[in-house]
């Protein structure tokens, strides 16, 4: 049942439904085009900081789930410590997966 969100992660990415790294992510928060981040266990305090507290202004849910390199794997790339989910659809059904 864990892999199952990853899984959607992977699918959402593929469908260009994700938005990566820090800058995007909270521009895409502010723009309300993020329906849900999913931030890495181990992301720095500053950075966990900065897009929690953005997701809490701007009413966006957020998600500490496994560590980077899980996260990583699930999209295919490197060292990425955050996802942003900008379908609706994608969203809903990660959260559900999560729990």
């Amino acid at each position: 049942m864990k892999n199952n969100y990853l899984n959607m992660i992977g699918l959402a990415y593929r469908a260009r439904k994700c938005s990566l790294g820090e800058e995007t992510i909270v521009k895409d928060v502010q723009q309300k085009r993020a329906k849900l981040v999913l931030l890495a266990n181990d992301v720095g305090p500053q950075t966990r900081k900065k897009i929690t507290d953005k997701c809490r202004t701007y009413e966006v849910p957020y998600a500490i789930v496994d560590d980077r390199e899980t996260l990583s794997n699930a999209i295919g790339k490197s060292q990425r410590v955050a996802v942003a989910i900008l379908d609706a659809g994608f969203a809903d059904k990660i959260k559900s997966l999560l729990g």
